[in-house]
């Protein structure tokens, strides 16, 4: 015995749109957008609440993070005290921060001395 062919279309009865008078087809019409729109309210409203799930969510963990790295307070350094001093002119110094000053790679280069030798003395 040969398998039945699924029914594919419309079930028996309905009408096609092309086929129905004004109307029928007014109130096709009316029924789909109605539904529509209740589809569309639904997966709104699913959505909205996934939203504000993950709003709450990303708040609680960007609050963190900023409580972490202690955003929001500016912190202010003082002013490093200076360790080393020039041979040349006393009265440029450099704190020992950062890259060495143009001022001491000139006067170490073509003589024996070293970063030691331009320490300020403790007093």
């Amino acid at each position: 015995m040969a398998k039945k062919a699924k029914r594919r279309g419309r079930p028996p009865g309905s009408k096609s749109p092309d086929k129905m008078d004004v109307g029928q087809l007014r109130q096709y019409i009316d029924r789909m957008e109605t539904l529509l729109k209740k589809k569309v309210g639904e997966q709104r409203a699913y959505f909205e609440g996934k939203l504000s799930e993950l709003s709450g969510y990303a708040s609680a963990k960007a609050s963190g993070v900023m409580r972490a790295i202690g955003a929001g307070r500016k912190r202010t350094r003082r002013k490093a005290t200076p360790k080393y001093r020039s041979r040349k002119n006393p009265k440029i110094v450099w704190s020992g921060r950062g890259v060495t000053p143009v001022w001491m790679r000139d006067e170490m280069k073509g003589t024996k001395l070293k970063k030691d030798d331009f320490l300020i003395a403790k007093a």
